[in-house]
């Protein structure tokens, strides 16, 4: 079995294993390359960051710096847009759809620990994949956690800690997060509030 499938499986396993090790080493050198890549060369840190992660669909744009644990567990769709300091502790594999949109400070973790304090301070560990639909925004300082699938068409906002699936559709926030309604008709007349979407909007559309 090799590494990217000891990491998959959601067994526990030893964390300082010295493959692990060794390889999150390269990691992490890769990662490091991508922050630190000038604004503006946009060419060179679109082939690092295609290099880094296992899927990175058109249209992807991180802003810098981000953090992730290694990269090859994470799978972009298409036309998604992270603001800064997101961080992905992808030990599992993170599947984030199309048209995705994550605010700052934004937080998706797979991995977990026992809490028995010995398995704990043995460097035991497991990891649960996380699933994103598409056209989903995820409020800033958003912490999304091990196992959680979160569905189609649906916001979290802003603060909110998930702990269990959200499904599509809806908006929720909330610690832990929670289902506060639907998305619907109301929301294609007005933005934010009592805010009318402007007419030039609707014919853009």
């Amino acid at each position: 079995m090799n590494l990217k499938e000891k990491l998959r499986t959601t067994d526990l396993y030893i964390c300082d294993d010295p493959e692990f090790v060794q390889e999150q080493s390269k990691r992490m050198d890769l990662l490091f390359d991508i922050n630190n890549t000038r604004p503006s060369n946009f060419e060179k840190r679109n082939l690092l960051i295609k290099e880094f992660f296992e899927d990175a669909g058109e249209g992807l744009y991180i802003e810098l710096p981000f953090r992730a644990n290694w990269g090859f567990n994470t799978h972009w769709g298409k036309n998604c847009y992270a603001n800064f300091n997101l961080t992905l502790v992808d030990d599992n594999e993170i599947f984030i759809g199309d048209n995705c949109m994550l605010a700052p400070n934004v937080v998706i973790a797979t991995a977990g620990h026992p809490l028995d304090p010995d398995l704990r301070s043995a460097y035991g560990q497991f990891a649960m994949p996380v699933v994103i639909g598409n056209n989903v925004w995820i409020g800033a300082n958003t912490v999304v956690m091990p196992g959680v699938t979160i569905g189609d068409n649906t916001v979290i906002g802003a603060g909110s800690v998930v702990t269990k699936d959200i499904p599509s559709g809806v908006v929720a926030c909330g610690n832990p997060c929670r289902v506060m309604r639907a998305v619907g008709e109301r929301d294609k007349k007005y933005y934010f509030k009592d805010m009318l979407v402007p007419e030039v909007v609707k014919i853009m559309k």
